[in-house]
Protein backbone atom coordinates (compact mmCIF):
# COMPACT_ATOMS: atom_id res chain seq x y z
CA UNK A 1 0.00 0.00 0.00
CA UNK A 2 1.26 3.46 -1.12
CA UNK A 3 0.70 6.62 1.62
CA UNK A 4 -0.06 9.63 -0.97
CA UNK A 5 2.57 12.43 -0.32
CA UNK A 6 0.77 15.73 -0.49
CA UNK A 7 2.41 18.12 -2.77
CA UNK A 8 4.46 21.21 -1.04
CA UNK A 9 2.86 24.07 -2.97
CA UNK A 10 4.49 27.90 -3.57
CA UNK A 11 3.26 30.59 -2.74
CA UNK A 12 3.83 33.94 -4.45
CA UNK A 13 4.91 36.09 -0.61
CA UNK A 14 5.46 39.73 -0.82
CA UNK A 15 7.59 40.67 2.23
CA UNK A 16 10.22 43.12 3.06
CA UNK A 17 13.50 42.72 4.65
CA UNK A 18 12.53 43.14 8.08
CA UNK A 19 14.89 42.87 11.63
CA UNK A 20 11.81 40.36 12.30
CA UNK A 21 11.31 38.98 8.90
CA UNK A 22 14.98 38.24 7.77
CA UNK A 23 15.44 35.06 9.15
CA UNK A 24 12.81 33.64 7.08
CA UNK A 25 13.77 35.63 3.90
CA UNK A 26 17.24 34.45 4.77
CA UNK A 27 16.19 30.39 4.93
CA UNK A 28 16.86 30.27 8.91
CA UNK A 29 13.30 29.81 9.01
CA UNK A 30 11.94 27.16 6.81
CA UNK A 31 9.25 24.75 6.60
CA UNK A 32 8.89 20.89 5.03
CA UNK A 33 5.55 21.93 4.11
CA UNK A 34 4.91 25.26 2.21
CA UNK A 35 7.73 27.09 0.20
CA UNK A 36 7.53 30.83 -0.15
CA UNK A 37 8.76 32.73 -3.22
CA UNK A 38 9.70 36.16 -2.12
CA UNK A 39 8.70 37.32 -5.72
CA UNK A 40 7.66 41.08 -4.07
CA UNK A 41 8.88 44.06 -5.47
CA UNK A 42 10.95 46.40 -3.10
CA UNK A 43 9.75 48.03 -1.34
CA UNK A 44 7.31 46.09 -0.59
CA UNK A 45 4.56 48.44 -0.36
CA UNK A 46 4.58 48.67 -3.71
CA UNK A 47 3.15 45.12 -3.80
CA UNK A 48 0.26 46.34 -2.22
CA UNK A 49 -1.81 47.64 -5.02
CA UNK A 50 -1.35 44.36 -6.92
CA UNK A 51 -2.40 42.42 -3.93
CA UNK A 52 -6.06 43.47 -3.61
CA UNK A 53 -6.77 44.36 -7.23
CA UNK A 54 -5.61 41.40 -8.66
CA UNK A 55 -4.96 38.90 -6.02
CA UNK A 56 -0.94 39.14 -7.24
CA UNK A 57 0.11 37.54 -3.77
CA UNK A 58 -0.64 33.84 -2.15
CA UNK A 59 0.75 35.98 1.50
CA UNK A 60 2.99 38.58 2.57
CA UNK A 61 2.84 42.23 4.40
CA UNK A 62 0.28 44.25 4.15
CA UNK A 63 -0.52 47.68 5.51
CA UNK A 64 -3.19 47.54 8.50
CA UNK A 65 -5.29 50.51 6.33
CA UNK A 66 -5.12 48.15 3.30
CA UNK A 67 -6.55 45.46 4.95
CA UNK A 68 -9.65 47.06 6.37
CA UNK A 69 -10.00 48.39 3.02
CA UNK A 70 -9.80 45.28 1.16
CA UNK A 71 -11.72 43.69 4.21
CA UNK A 72 -14.99 45.90 3.68
CA UNK A 73 -14.73 45.51 0.08
CA UNK A 74 -14.72 41.29 0.73
CA UNK A 75 -11.40 40.74 -0.66
CA UNK A 76 -9.87 36.94 -0.17
CA UNK A 77 -7.56 37.67 2.18
CA UNK A 78 -6.94 37.08 6.48
CA UNK A 79 -5.00 38.50 8.53
CA UNK A 80 -2.67 36.38 10.74
CA UNK A 81 -2.08 37.69 14.02
CA UNK A 82 1.11 38.58 14.19
CA UNK A 83 2.14 42.81 13.36
CA UNK A 84 5.93 42.73 11.11
CA UNK A 85 5.81 46.56 11.48
CA UNK A 86 4.60 49.41 13.31
CA UNK A 87 5.72 52.11 15.36
CA UNK A 88 4.55 55.64 17.09
CA UNK A 89 3.59 57.88 14.56
CA UNK A 90 4.18 61.58 16.76
CA UNK A 91 7.01 62.64 14.76
CA UNK A 92 5.32 62.02 11.25
CA UNK A 93 3.98 65.72 10.78
CA UNK A 94 6.45 68.17 10.29
CA UNK A 95 6.44 72.00 8.71
CA UNK A 96 9.25 74.58 8.50
CA UNK A 97 10.05 76.98 10.64
CA UNK A 98 11.08 79.75 8.67
CA UNK A 99 7.37 80.59 7.68
CA UNK A 100 6.53 80.50 11.48
CA UNK A 101 5.87 78.38 14.14
CA UNK A 102 2.61 76.38 14.22
CA UNK A 103 0.39 74.50 16.99
CA UNK A 104 -1.49 71.17 15.25
CA UNK A 105 -4.62 73.12 15.46
CA UNK A 106 -2.98 75.65 13.12
CA UNK A 107 -3.33 73.24 10.10
CA UNK A 108 -7.56 73.73 10.18
CA UNK A 109 -8.15 75.97 6.96
CA UNK A 110 -4.87 75.10 5.25
CA UNK A 111 -3.25 72.93 2.68
CA UNK A 112 -1.06 69.97 4.55
CA UNK A 113 0.61 66.98 1.65
CA UNK A 114 0.43 63.53 2.49
CA UNK A 115 1.60 60.84 -0.52
CA UNK A 116 -2.24 59.27 -0.52
CA UNK A 117 -5.17 59.85 1.78
CA UNK A 118 -5.12 56.23 2.46
CA UNK A 119 -1.66 55.82 3.63
CA UNK A 120 -1.32 54.12 6.98
CA UNK A 121 1.08 56.66 8.42
CA UNK A 122 -1.49 59.45 7.36
CA UNK A 123 -4.46 57.25 9.74
CA UNK A 124 -2.42 57.52 12.59
CA UNK A 125 -0.99 60.58 12.95
CA UNK A 126 -4.25 62.25 11.71
CA UNK A 127 -5.91 60.22 14.31
CA UNK A 128 -3.56 62.41 17.14
CA UNK A 129 -3.44 65.54 15.73
CA UNK A 130 -7.77 65.00 15.80
CA UNK A 131 -7.93 63.04 19.37
CA UNK A 132 -4.75 64.32 21.06
CA UNK A 133 -5.09 67.63 19.94
CA UNK A 134 -8.36 68.84 19.05
CA UNK A 135 -7.81 69.20 15.40
CA UNK A 136 -11.20 69.29 12.61
CA UNK A 137 -9.19 66.80 9.95
CA UNK A 138 -12.54 67.65 7.96
CA UNK A 139 -11.15 71.36 7.26
CA UNK A 140 -7.71 70.65 6.76
CA UNK A 141 -7.40 70.29 2.55
CA UNK A 142 -4.95 67.37 2.13
CA UNK A 143 -2.63 67.04 -0.72
CA UNK A 144 -2.10 64.29 -2.34
CA UNK A 145 -0.30 62.36 -5.04
CA UNK A 146 -1.61 59.43 -5.93
CA UNK A 147 -4.68 56.84 -5.34
CA UNK A 148 -4.95 54.38 -2.49
CA UNK A 149 -4.03 50.93 -3.07
CA UNK A 150 -8.26 49.94 -3.38
CA UNK A 151 -9.57 51.29 -6.67
CA UNK A 152 -13.34 51.13 -5.59
CA UNK A 153 -12.25 54.05 -2.39
CA UNK A 154 -12.15 57.37 -3.18
CA UNK A 155 -10.41 59.82 -0.89
CA UNK A 156 -12.65 62.31 0.65
CA UNK A 157 -13.61 65.79 -0.51
CA UNK A 158 -11.02 67.90 1.16
CA UNK A 159 -8.45 65.93 -0.78
CA UNK A 160 -6.79 67.53 -4.01
CA UNK A 161 -4.17 66.04 -5.76
CA UNK A 162 -1.39 67.63 -6.72
CA UNK A 163 0.44 67.55 -10.39
CA UNK A 164 2.34 64.39 -11.14
CA UNK A 165 5.54 64.77 -10.31
CA UNK A 166 5.46 67.24 -7.26
CA UNK A 167 7.18 66.44 -4.48
CA UNK A 168 5.62 66.98 -1.15
CA UNK A 169 8.94 67.61 0.97
CA UNK A 170 10.31 70.16 -1.14
CA UNK A 171 6.37 71.97 -1.62
CA UNK A 172 6.67 72.09 2.58
CA UNK A 173 10.14 73.50 2.74
CA UNK A 174 9.07 75.97 0.21
CA UNK A 175 6.19 77.17 1.90
CA UNK A 176 3.95 76.17 -0.41
CA UNK A 177 2.43 73.54 1.86
CA UNK A 178 1.72 74.37 5.59
CA UNK A 179 2.69 71.50 6.85
CA UNK A 180 3.24 67.53 5.44
CA UNK A 181 2.69 63.68 6.76
CA UNK A 182 6.04 62.49 5.61
CA UNK A 183 7.09 59.61 8.71
CA UNK A 184 10.50 58.48 7.51
CA UNK A 185 10.36 60.41 3.88
CA UNK A 186 11.23 63.71 6.47
CA UNK A 187 13.91 66.07 4.73
CA UNK A 188 16.58 66.01 7.01
CA UNK A 189 16.87 70.04 7.30
CA UNK A 190 17.53 72.04 9.99
CA UNK A 191 14.04 73.86 9.52
CA UNK A 192 11.86 71.10 9.89
CA UNK A 193 10.45 71.22 13.60
CA UNK A 194 7.28 68.57 14.13
CA UNK A 195 3.91 69.23 14.55
CA UNK A 196 3.77 67.58 17.66
CA UNK A 197 5.69 68.97 20.15
CA UNK A 198 8.12 67.35 22.00
CA UNK A 199 6.97 63.83 19.59
CA UNK A 200 8.80 61.34 21.71
CA UNK A 201 7.65 62.61 25.10
CA UNK A 202 3.84 62.69 23.56
CA UNK A 203 4.66 59.32 22.04
CA UNK A 204 5.72 58.11 25.67
CA UNK A 205 2.67 59.89 27.65
CA UNK A 206 0.02 58.58 24.95
CA UNK A 207 1.48 54.92 25.15
CA UNK A 208 1.51 55.18 29.05
CA UNK A 209 -2.21 55.71 28.69
CA UNK A 210 -3.14 53.75 25.64
CA UNK A 211 -0.66 50.65 26.05
CA UNK A 212 -1.24 50.30 21.89
CA UNK A 213 1.64 50.65 19.71
CA UNK A 214 0.36 52.12 15.73
CA UNK A 215 0.37 48.48 13.72
CA UNK A 216 1.58 49.53 10.30
CA UNK A 217 1.65 46.25 8.41
CA UNK A 218 0.21 43.02 9.37
CA UNK A 219 1.06 39.29 8.07
CA UNK A 220 -2.05 37.75 5.60
CA UNK A 221 -2.93 35.19 3.65
CA UNK A 222 -5.15 34.30 1.19
CA UNK A 223 -8.28 33.09 2.51
CA UNK A 224 -8.50 29.62 0.05
CA UNK A 225 -5.12 28.74 1.53
CA UNK A 226 -6.50 29.02 4.78
CA UNK A 227 -9.76 27.52 4.24
CA UNK A 228 -8.06 24.51 2.05
CA UNK A 229 -5.14 24.08 3.85
CA UNK A 230 -4.73 25.52 7.85
CA UNK A 231 -2.13 23.31 8.12
CA UNK A 232 -0.23 25.94 5.76
CA UNK A 233 -2.17 29.41 7.67
CA UNK A 234 -0.73 27.68 10.84
CA UNK A 235 2.61 27.41 9.37
CA UNK A 236 3.34 30.85 8.35
CA UNK A 237 1.91 31.90 11.78
CA UNK A 238 4.66 29.68 13.01
CA UNK A 239 7.76 30.71 10.80
CA UNK A 240 6.96 34.60 11.13
CA UNK A 241 7.05 33.79 15.04
CA UNK A 242 10.18 31.99 14.97
CA UNK A 243 11.31 34.44 12.82
CA UNK A 244 10.68 37.79 14.65
CA UNK A 245 12.45 35.60 18.04
CA UNK A 246 15.49 34.98 15.86
CA UNK A 247 15.92 39.32 14.96
CA UNK A 248 19.20 40.47 15.25
CA UNK A 249 19.27 42.79 18.91
CA UNK A 250 15.87 41.65 19.33
CA UNK A 251 12.46 42.88 18.65
CA UNK A 252 12.60 46.86 18.45
CA UNK A 253 11.70 47.82 21.89
CA UNK A 254 8.52 49.35 20.46
CA UNK A 255 6.63 47.12 18.86
CA UNK A 256 2.88 45.99 18.09
CA UNK A 257 3.28 42.15 20.47
CA UNK A 258 1.85 38.81 18.94
CA UNK A 259 -1.71 37.52 19.26
CA UNK A 260 -5.37 38.64 18.49
CA UNK A 261 -5.95 39.27 22.13
CA UNK A 262 -3.07 41.57 22.42
CA UNK A 263 -3.86 43.10 19.51
CA UNK A 264 -7.04 44.05 19.87
CA UNK A 265 -7.19 47.49 21.38
CA UNK A 266 -4.68 48.46 18.37
CA UNK A 267 -6.86 46.80 15.76
CA UNK A 268 -10.22 48.22 17.13
CA UNK A 269 -8.57 52.00 17.41
CA UNK A 270 -7.30 51.35 13.47
CA UNK A 271 -10.73 50.47 12.73
CA UNK A 272 -12.34 53.35 14.97
CA UNK A 273 -9.87 55.82 13.51
CA UNK A 274 -10.36 54.29 9.59
CA UNK A 275 -14.23 54.97 10.12
CA UNK A 276 -13.91 58.24 11.59
CA UNK A 277 -11.78 59.49 8.34
CA UNK A 278 -13.83 58.13 6.05
CA UNK A 279 -11.34 55.47 4.71
CA UNK A 280 -13.72 52.70 4.85
CA UNK A 281 -17.43 52.38 3.70
CA UNK A 282 -18.49 50.33 7.00
CA UNK A 283 -17.79 49.66 10.39
CA UNK A 284 -16.06 45.98 10.81
CA UNK A 285 -15.49 44.17 14.28
CA UNK A 286 -11.78 42.99 15.29
CA UNK A 287 -13.09 39.27 15.03
CA UNK A 288 -14.25 39.68 11.03
CA UNK A 289 -10.64 40.46 10.29
CA UNK A 290 -9.63 36.96 10.82
CA UNK A 291 -10.94 33.29 10.09
CA UNK A 292 -11.79 30.68 12.33
CA UNK A 293 -7.94 29.37 11.66
CA UNK A 294 -6.19 32.27 12.05
CA UNK A 295 -8.29 33.74 15.11
CA UNK A 296 -6.97 31.00 17.18
CA UNK A 297 -3.11 31.20 16.72
CA UNK A 298 -1.34 32.03 19.60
Amino acid sequence: MTTAVMEVPTLRTNLADYAVTKAMKDGRVTSDIVKLDFCGPTPAHNGFKAMVRDNAFDAGELAILTFLQAKALGKPYVMLPIPVSGRFQHHCAGFNIDFGHINPKDIEGKRVGVRTYSQTTGLWIRGILRHEYGVDLDKVTWMTLGDGHLAEINDPENCIRLPKGASIPQMMLDGELTAALLGEDMPKDPRVRTLVPEPQAAAKDWFAREGVVPINHMFVVHQDISKNRPDIARELYRMVVESRALAEGGVPAIFPPIGLEANRKGLQMAIDWSLDQKLIPRRLSVDELFDDVTATLG
